[in-house]
C-alpha cells in the first residue's frame, strides 16, 4: 500500500491532498520511511530534515483545514539539488570547500517551490560543483543507479533522478548545462526537462546573462514535470533573461492529437558515435511516432560549430564561477574541474567573441530548421550507464573521447541551440539499463515539447517499470 502511494503521479497526490482524502502528514511519514529503507543502498538524499519535514506537513494540513488558498504543489515532499541554495540548510555543491556551508537565502527556484506549497525534506547528491554527468564527490560519495548499483546514476542531477526512481519523493529540481537534467533522467527511467533559457529564472548567479545553464523540473511523468513547471516558471526582476509568459500555460492538460506533426528523426545528431545498445532502443521508438500519425523523416539541423560554442562558453563560465576556488584551494578540486577552469583561463577575448558569433549563426540555422519541422527526436545519452568506478567514458564504439564532457555531445549540442528539450523514458537495454529519448522543440516552444513527450509516454508506458531494491 505504501509503495503504491509513493509511486503515484504527483498530480494525483496533489489532488488527494487538496481534497483531504490524504493528509500531508501521512504522505510525509511514508516518504521518510521509504528514504530510511532504500536510501542507504543508493545514496541519493544526502541531507535529510525529518523533523522539519513533519512540521511542514502538519502546517500544510492545518492550512487546508482552515480553508486557506493553497498552491499547486501543496503538501508534496521535495528534496532540492545540492547546488541549489537553501536558507538554513547545508548546501555543499559536492565540494569539501563548502562541506559545512549554510546559506542565508533560498535560490529563486526553491523560493517558488515553497511558495507553491512543496515541503522541503532535504538535499540530493551531485558531482563536485555539478561538473560531469556522473554523481560522485568527496563529501558524500557516489550515488548508485537503482537498476544496477554497480553503474553510474548520471548527473549532475543524479541524486534527484535516483530519489524519484526509488519513490523517495514525487518531484525534484535540478539544473542543466551539458545535460544535467536530461542524462540522469534517461538513466533512471524518469523525466527531466531542460526548459528554454529564462523559462525558470535563476537567482542568485555569478552570470545573470549566461543562457546555457538553466534550472528545471524532474519527475516520474511528463504531467508531473508540467505541474512543477507551472509553479517555478514566470518572470522575476532579479533574473534579466526571465520570460514573461504566464506559467499557467503549463497547468492545462497536455493531451493533443499528434496527427501530421512533423518529426525530424536523428539517430546520431550529426554523426556522433552512439553505443549500439542505446541506438537499438532508440531506433525502436520511431514506430511509436508513426503510430501516432506523425510525419517522421530522418533529418537534423546543421549543428556545425555547436561543440566549439558550447565548450568555449562553458570554459568561460567555469573560470568566472570557480576560478577563485582554484586560486585559494587548488588541492580541493577534482582534476576535471581544474582542467575546465584552465581551459577558461586560456581563452582570449577574440575566442569568446568568435563563440558568440558562431552561436548566433547556429541559432539562425536551427530556427530555420524548425520552420520545416515541429520536433527533433534523438538519443539523450550516447552510452548506457557505465561502471561507477569510472569517471567518464573514454571511448564510444571505438571512438576516443578527448575530455570528460565530450561523451555528452548529444545533449550539449542541443544546449548550444537554446531550444527546450526533454528526456522521457524510452525502454531498456538487454542488461536492463533505462534509456531516454530526447525530444527537442523550436525556441521557446516548451509546452509543445511537453505535449509530444506526454503523447509518447502514454503510448508506451515505459515509466511504469520500477527498480527492484532490497530494503
Amino acid at each position: 500500500m505504501t509503495d503504491d502511494l509513493l509511486f503515484r503521479r504527483a498530480v494525483d497526490l496533489a489532488a488527494l491532498l487538496r481534497s483531504r482524502e490524504l493528509s500531508a502528514v501521512e504522505l510525509m511519514e511514508a516518504t521518510l520511511a521509504r528514504i530510511a529503507a532504500v536510501n542507504p543502498a543508493v545514496n541519493a538524499v544526502v541531507t535529510l530534515l525529518p523533523e522539519r519535514a513533519i512540521a511542514g506537513a502538519r502546517a500544510a494540513d492545518a492550512a487546508l483545514a482552515r480553508g486557506d488558498q493553497v498552491g499547486p504543489l501543496h503538501g508534496l515532499p521535495i528534496a532540492h539539488k545540492d547546488t541549489m541554495a537553501t536558507a538554513g540548510v547545508r548546501t555543499t555543491w559536492g565540494s569539501p570547500i563548502f562541506a559545512e556551508f549554510v546559506p542565508e537565502t533560498d535560490a529563486l527556484i526553491v523560493e517558488r517551490e515553497k511558495a507553491a506549497g512543496a515541503i522541503t525534506i532535504g538535499k540530493t547528491n551531485v558531482p563536485e560543483f555539478g561538473a560531469g554527468s556522473h554523481t560522485f564527490n568527496p563529501v558524500f560519495g557516489a550515488t548508485r543507479n537503482p537498476y544496477d548499483r554497480g553503474v553510474s546514476s548520471g548527473g549532475s542531477s543524479g541524486g534527484a533522478a535516483v530519489a524519484l526512481a526509488c519513490g523517495m519523493h514525487p518531484i525534484a529540481d535540478g539544473s542543466d548545462l551539458g545535460g544535467s537534467l536530461r542524462n540522469p533522467a534517461g538513466w533512471n527511467n524518469v523525466v527531466g526537462f531542460r526548459p528554454s533559457p529564462g523559462r525558470v529564472p535563476s537567482w542568485p548567479t555569478s552570470a545573470a546573462w549566461f543562457p546555457l545553464t538553466v534550472q528545471g523540473p524532474l519527475a516520474r511523468t511528463v504531467e508531473d514535470v508540467a505541474l512543477m513547471l507551472s509553479a517555478v516558471a514566470g518572470p522575476d526582476r532579479r533574473a534579466p533573461l526571465s520570460l514573461a509568459e504566464d506559467p499557467a500555460i503549463f497547468a492545462h492538460p497536455l493531451g493533443r492529437d499528434l496527427a501530421g506533426l512533423r518529426v525530424a528523426w536523428s539517430p546520431t545528431l550529426g554523426g556522433l558515435p552512439v553505443d549500439r545498445r542505446v541506438a537499438a532502443v532508440v531506433a525502436a521508438q520511431r514506430a511509436v511516432f508513426e503510430g501516432l500519425s506523425c510525419a517522421v523523416e530522418e533529418a537534423e539541423p546543421d549543428l556545425t560549430d555547436a561543440d566549439e560554442v558550447f565548450e568555449t562558453l562553458r570554459a568561460w563560465d567555469f573560470e568566472l564561477g570557480l576560478g577563485q576556488h582554484l586560486d585559494e584551494h587548488p588541492d580541493l578540486l577534482k582534476q576535471t574541474v581544474v582542467w575546465n577552469i584552465e581551459q577558461g583561463r586560456a581563452l582570449s577575448g577574440p575566442d569568446v567573441g568568435r563563440a558568440e558569433r558562431l552561436r548566433t549563426l547556429l541559432y539562425e540555422r536551427v530556427r530555420s530548421f524548425f520552420e520545416r519541422c515541429d520536433a527533433l527526436v534523438l538519443p539523450v545519452s550516447q552510452v548506457p550507464p557505465f561502471p561507477i568506478e569510472e569517471e567518464y567514458p573514454t571511448a564510444i564504439e571505438g571512438v576516443p573521447m578527448e575530455s570528460y564532457i565530450a561523451w555528452m555531445r548529444s545533449c550539449s549540442r542541443i544546449t548550444a541551440t537554446g531550444c527546450p528539450a526533454i528526456s522521457v523514458p524510452a525502454g531498456f537495454t538487454p542488461e536492463g539499463y533505462p534509456t531516454g529519448l530526447q525530444i527537442v522543440g523550436p525556441p521557446r516552444a516548451d509546452r509543445l515539447v511537453l505535449e509530444v513527450a506526454y503523447a509518447f509516454q502514454e503510448a508506451t508506458g515505459y515509466w511504469k517499470r520500477r527498480p527492484v531494491l532490497t530494503e
